[in-house]
């Protein structure tokens, strides 16, 4: 399924959620992004019809295999980009905000340059 940023920050966000608690809603959703509950349930079912997340009888939201690699490749991605950018010198919440952007439309190449940056780095 080829994902839109929207899709990918949806997953990311439920993959954070998970850590902290161990169920996830729509609801729980709806709060953190600070969107409506239609919205979220446009996306929900868009995940679920593209095998990225189950939603079982109460509700609760779970990945797929695939849904799971996904959102940890996003989350991935996140992650070591703003460490990157912290790196050079730039202040963390905009390093942050920076990364959550460029997650979703860096390239391969450039990512894995990045990634390869760090490592000499530590």
């Amino acid at each position: 399924m080829d994902l839109h940023e929207s899709g990918e920050m949806y997953l990311e966000t439920i993959l954070l959620l998970k850590t902290k608690n161990q169920y996830v809603r729509s609801i729980d959703i709806a709060h953190e992004m600070n969107f409506s509950k239609p919205s979220v349930s446009r996306a929900i079912k868009i995940l679920r019809e593209g095998n990225l997340i189950t939603v079982d009888n109460k509700g609760y939201i779970d990945f797929t295999d695939e849904g799971l690699l996904r959102a940890e490749k996003v989350y991935n991605r996140h992650v070591n980009l703003t460490k990157f950018l912290v790196s050079i010198g730039v202040e963390a919440k905009q390093a942050e905000d920076d990364a959550c952007r460029w997650e979703h439309i860096i390239s391969e190449e450039t990512y894995q340059c990045i990634c390869d940056y760090l490592k000499k780095q530590s």
